[in-house]
């Protein structure tokens, strides 16, 4: 007689084979199918591996450029730091009130005289100034405009434009002329200067510079004699 275990056995097996052959495919889903992995892309290279003889000429010629550009900074601020340029500058180095008057009809009368200073202080290369203009007013309205040609000035040299400004009658309001009459009393008087100019020198292998030089300040005078009160007037970079 048999076990019961030894039947069990039999039927679960006879049951298990009944049930694969009547789900003829049902083996076919449990095997794994193969898996196509997607190529990786790599560097062109040769058969044996190595890389391509492209790409080492490609990365040399980026290590020289890399360098270049590290020595020309280089060269560049060494040069500074020796040639040390500095920007040319403009100034007021002297002027005279040489006429300052209103009749009884309030019409002003004025001239003066402007030194205007072109400085360079580069020791290593002149500069150019150009497109200069200035425009001097008083309480508000022009007297005149004062320009120049472009010109140079020699490395670590200057050069002073002399202007000589005269004004037409200037129509004043009767509180423009109470200004003047204080003016008077008090022996000083302002004239407002206001404008700019292009600078541009260049140093050997470094190249151009170029500025713009801003220049505003107040001429006070005392009218009495017509001396000239100094003060700082030099233009500023821009």
């Amino acid at each position: 007689m048999p076990s019961p275990h030894n039947i069990n056995q039999e039927h679960h097996e006879t049951i298990h084979h009944d049930h694969a052959q009547s789900h003829p495919h049902f083996q076919s889903q449990s095997n794994p199918q193969p898996h196509h992995r997607p190529h990786k892309k790599r560097l062109v290279t040769h058969q044996n591996g190595n890389t391509h003889f492209l790409i080492w000429v490609a990365a040399i010629l980026c290590t020289i450029l890399a360098i270049g550009v590290v020595i020309g900074g280089v060269g560049v601020f060494v040069g500074y730091i020796v040639i040390h340029p500095r920007v040319p500058t403009i100034s007021i180095s002297y002027a005279h009130l040489d006429l300052f008057r209103y009749d009884y009809a309030g019409l002003l009368q004025t001239q003066l005289n402007i030194y205007v200073k072109a400085q360079n202080g580069n020791f290593k290369a002149h500069a150019t100034f150009s497109n200069i203009k200035f425009k001097l007013s008083y309480q508000g309205q022009g007297i005149a405009y004062m320009v120049a040609d472009p010109f140079d000035v020699p490395k670590n040299n200057s050069k002073v434009l002399d202007y000589v400004v005269q004004s037409n009658f200037i129509p004043l309001t009767p509180d423009q002329m109470e200004v003047v009459d204080e003016s008077w009393k008090r022996n000083i008087v302002g004239f407002d200067l206001k404008g700019d100019a292009r600078t541009q020198w260049r140093i050997g292998p470094f190249g151009s510079f170029k500025f713009g030089c801003k220049l505003e300040c107040t001429l006070r005078f005392h009218p009495l004699n017509g001396s000239y009160i100094p003060s700082r007037c030099t233009s500023q970079s821009k």
